[in-house]
């Protein structure tokens, strides 16, 4: 029998949605949580969970997924910018919120006036961030420097450690709170140059710590492991952790590739959002003619093509095109010609029963069924998280508990 799963809203609509499991995503929280809090260590002080929900919360609604996980407990949140942060103030979250890749000139204002925690990565921001805070006749307002360890990306230099105490020495309405820095390639376990990288990184991270203590700085929250390395790193757990793609259920890939599987036992997640389109037209079509966009696909025997009414401008990956399958009455489905903006094609030809209406997974559960984010991202050569924030603000997220 075809599904009878429920139209995500009420009226008649597009008939394209993703299933957000807020039981999944509290689940991996929890399980993070327990995981960098071992009882053997004997803490006086819990780890810290920064929860990161920039990217719109990886694509399952950064607002939403934040608001779930400070009511399971997550500490802090981190976002990209402060429209994000703001987005997140707005749907009623009240914990600290890191504002990763830190502002612009002219935007530090409405940072300070939102309480987001500002990221220092150039010693030239320290004034603007003070004379906002002086504007708004604040007294202390809390930042967290980024320090670059090897990544060369954003962060201030080891060397410019000296420089930044001397302009912090200036603004008398700035505290530091926290500082980190980020790991280029905490996933590579190869003996190579950049599997030393992340040891080398941690060496640098710490050595920069030093010299703010001989000056005198407090450092605050010191934090420093990304998603692998919270699982695989636990020397680099420091007091506070960031977890993003295991947050949702989905660990990197590593180098070699055993890594994964031996991550996936140590830190058991489970996958939190399941995009879903319905079958919107079947047709049958004879060997030898074309389907979709310049006759990519060819059948070689007579078909059922379904139409289901999402595609790229959705999120299905247009690189899916004759490479993907979805999920269909507990079967793969092959995606067979060009992924359209608006449309993707299945050949139902091997499923029992297809007909229009029936729910296709493009990725994510099904019962007791799964077509993971990861393996449809690894057949195509990309990462998880480009597949999950590929999913477009038209997507309705449906949250269940």
């Amino acid at each position: 029998m075809a599904r009878t799963q429920k139209s995500p809203r009420k009226e008649v609509r597009r008939p394209v949605w993703a299933d957000v499991s807020l039981s999944a995503l509290t689940h991996n929280l929890q399980a993070i949580r327990k995981y960098v809090n071992p009882p053997e260590e004997k803490r006086k002080t819990p780890r810290k969970i920064l929860s990161i929900v920039k990217g719109n919360g990886y694509g399952h609604g950064g607002p939403e997924v934040a608001k779930a996980l400070e009511k399971a407990g997550s500490d802090w949140f981190g976002v990209t910018c402060t429209e994000e942060g703001i987005a997140v103030r707005n749907a009623g979250v009240r914990n600290p919120v890191l504002i990763l890749t830190s502002f612009v000139p002219g935007e530090e204002s409405r940072l300070v006036e939102h309480d987001l925690t500002a990221v220092i990565h150039r010693c030239e921001q320290l004034a603007l961030l003070d004379r906002a805070a002086a504007r708004q006749r604040k007294k202390r307002v809390p930042f967290h420097l980024k320090i670059d360890t090897g990544m060369n990306r954003l962060g201030i230099a080891t060397s410019d450690v000296e420089c930044f105490a001397r302009q912090l020495a200036k603004c008398k309405h700035l505290q530091l709170t926290g500082v980190f820095s980020h790991f280029a390639s905490s996933e590579v376990f190869t003996n190579t140059a950049v599997g030393q990288q992340t040891c080398e990184q941690e060496e640098r991270f710490y050595a920069a710590l030093e010299r703010l203590h001989a000056l005198g700085i407090d450092p605050g929250i010191v934090h420093l492991a990304n998603s692998a390395a919270i699982v695989t790193r636990p020397e680099t757990w420091a007091d506070m952790v960031r977890p993003g793609a295991i947050l949702y259920g989905y660990h990197p890939g590593y180098d070699p590739m055993e890594k994964r599987e031996e991550a996936e036992k140590r830190l058991v997640v489970k996958p939190v959002m399941s995009l879903r389109s319905r079958i919107i037209s079947l047709r049958s079509v004879p060997a030898g003619a074309g389907v979709g966009y310049n006759a990519t696909f060819v059948p070689k025997r007579p078909s059922r093509i379904g139409v289901l009414a999402a595609g790229y401008g959705d999120g299905i990956h247009r690189s899916l095109g004759n490479r993907g399958s979805v999920l269909l009455r507990g079967k793969l489905a092959p995606i067979v010609g060009i992924v359209s903006m608006d449309v993707t094609m299945i050949d139902v030809t091997d499923v029992v029963g297809a007909e229009i209406g029936d729910v296709a997974t493009i990725y994510g559960t099904d019962g007791a069924h799964s077509h993971m984010a990861s393996l449809v991202a690894r057949s195509v050569g990309t990462v998880t998280s480009d597949l999950l924030c590929a999913v477009s603000q038209r997507v309705p997220r449906v949250y269940l508990r």
